[in-house]
C-alpha cells in the first residue's frame, strides 16, 4: 500500500520537475526579454502562468499514474500509451527552452505544433483503458490550443525573433 502511494506521488510530481527546470533556466529571461515582445490582448497575465501550469501538471501526472496502473506497471501494453505521453512531455519541457532560452520563435511553434498532435495522440491511446485519465488531460489540451494560439500571433508579430538570439 504504501509503494503504491510513492508510485502516485512520483508520477505526480514528475511534470513539474521539467517546469521547474525550464522555469529556472529561463527565470531571468521572462521578465527582460518577454515583456518586450508585442502580445495580443487576450494573452494572460505572467502571474497566471505558474497557477495554471501547477494544476495542469498535476493532473497530467497523476493522469499518467491511473494509465500505468491500469496497464500493469512497465508493461508491453503500456509501451505506446505511455510512450506517447512520455514524447510529449518532452516537447512541453523543450519549448520553454527554445522560446524563452534561444528566444528562437520558429522553433518554439514547431515545438508546441507536434506538442499538440501527441498530446491529442496520447489521449486518444488512453480513451479506452481510463477515461478518466483521459478526462484529467481535457484542461491541458485546452490550455495548449490557447498557448499554440499565443504562439503563432507572438511569432507573427515578432518577426525579428523568428530564428535566433536577438
Amino acid at each position: 500500500q504504501g509503494r503504491m502511494w510513492a508510485y502516485t506521488i512520483g508520477f505526480t510530481v514528475l511534470p513539474h520537475v521539467g517546469g521547474f527546470f525550464g522555469w529556472f533556466i529561463n527565470r531571468k529571461e521572462i521578465p527582460v526579454w518577454y515583456e518586450k515582445l508585442k502580445k495580443p490582448s487576450w494573452c494572460p497575465p505572467r502571474r497566471i502562468f505558474p497557477v495554471a501550469w501547477t494544476v495542469l501538471y498535476t493532473g497530467m501526472g497523476y493522469a499518467s499514474y491511473l494509465i500505468w496502473n491500469d496497464l500493469g506497471g512497465c508493461s508491453s501494453k503500456a509501451i505506446v500509451p505511455l510512450g506517447l505521453y512520455g514524447a510529449q512531455l518532452a516537447l512541453n519541457w523543450a519549448w520553454p527552452l527554445f522560446f524563452f532560452g534561444a528566444r528562437n520563435l520558429k522553433m518554439a511553434l514547431i515545438d508546441i505544433l507536434c506538442l499538440d498532435g501527441l498530446v491529442i495522440g496520447t489521449m486518444c491511446s488512453w480513451y479506452r483503458i481510463n477515461k478518466i485519465a483521459t478526462l484529467l488531460m481535457v484542461p491541458y489540451l485546452g490550455w495548449l490550443a490557447m498557448a499554440t494560439c499565443l504562439t503563432i500571433r507572438i511569432w507573427k508579430d515578432n518577426p525579428e525573433h523568428f530564428f535566433y538570439k536577438s
